[in-house]
């Protein structure tokens, strides 16, 4: 399932630096969400957790991974603080980010990705296992 879930993770990624280039300041922010929630995801697949369920991805990634000190308490934060960008970009009517905004979110999503790739290395996801993220798209 890690192995399916991942390259959406880069997709999202690659989306969200390919809209950031657009006129369309909401859609990068949205993107830099999916690519943090499906990172989680990748992430809760350790526990064997699946789950299509945005809310439960939040509390059992603070309760699997932040609390237990696997993940560090600033990324359960980019987890949070990427959900609510995501509810106010999509459902907000007058909210809007700027550019330093956007590029902020996309920096955040970038380095909760990172994180993720790296915790996934200490528990034993080998490179080849992360290898279609760089064959997809």
């Amino acid at each position: 399932m890690l192995v399916e879930e991942w390259p959406r993770t880069m997709n999202s990624l690659r989306a969200s630096e390919v809209v950031m280039r657009s006129s369309y300041a909401e859609h990068p922010v949205s993107r830099s969400y999916y690519t943090v929630l499906d990172a989680a995801k990748s992430a809760l697949f350790v526990y064997d957790f699946a789950t299509s369920s945005h809310a439960a991805v939040r509390i059992v990634f603070g309760l699997r991974l932040k609390r237990s000190g696997e993940i560090e308490r600033k990324q359960a934060r980019v987890l949070a603080e990427a959900t609510v960008d995501r509810l106010t970009t999509d459902y907000g009517v007058e909210d809007c980010f700027s550019s330093e905004e956007t590029q902020s979110a996309y920096e955040r999503a970038k380095g909760f990705l990172d994180r993720v790739r790296e915790y996934l290395r200490t528990k034993g996801v080998t490179v080849q296992d992360l290898a279609s993220e760089r064959n997809d798209g």
